[in-house]
């Protein structure tokens, strides 16, 4: 009997194996805080700049900032992606695809960063959660603004960087850089 372990201790080492796995890949560890607030700045960063030869266009997860060039007159003015929407005279179906994934982009970035703010408050988070809203908010800010330059005539017309993706690049950017790990944890497990 004294050879033999008992049904206790196979248990112990079982759940000792499983956190010892979880402490080694971090996925269930949390951020160390310049990580999320990295992630929580994401939320301020442009979705798309939109440089034209008089103006400048901010288009933000927020809404538009439209900035005119110095000495044109014209001032600073800004639109709150909620007006936006309810402005418009046609359904959110009848809108186009890019428009209808500015609301995904939005909830996207406010999960990834509750869920950064929950491993800095609460000590847990799961890392790799995170990490793929975060993938996920860059791809609709992508969309956003890939939608906006075929609007804005990108290519012959206005050139390969009538809108510049700050959004996708800079979300892409902090999930690579703080979750990357993890991310690649999910590919290879």
């Amino acid at each position: 009997m004294s050879g033999e372990p008992s049904r206790e201790s196979a248990v112990d080492r079982a759940d000792a194996d499983r956190s010892v796995d979880d402490s080694e890949s971090g996925a269930h560890g949390p951020v160390s805080r310049a990580g999320w607030a990295l992630v929580l700045a994401l939320l301020a960063v442009p979705m798309a700049v939109i440089p034209a030869a008089g103006d400048l266009t901010v288009v933000s997860l927020w809404g538009f900032l439209n900035a005119a060039a110095p000495g044109s007159g014209a001032a600073v003015g800004g639109y709150p992606v909620w007006d936006y929407f309810l402005d418009q005279s046609r359904s959110f179906a009848a809108l186009p695809a890019s428009i209808r994934a500015w609301p995904l982009a939005i909830g996207f970035h406010v999960l990834a960063a509750s869920s950064a703010a929950s491993g800095v408050v609460v000590g847990r988070e799961d890392r790799r959660v995170t990490g793929g809203l975060l993938v996920l908010a860059a791809t609709a800010s992508l969309w956003v603004s890939v939608g906006l330059a075929t609007r804005f005539g990108v290519g012959i017309t206005a050139g390969p960087l009538a809108v510049l993706p700050v959004g996708a690049v800079a979300t892409l950017a902090v999930a690579v850089v703080a979750y990357g790990g993890d991310l690649r944890a999910i590919v290879t497990r």
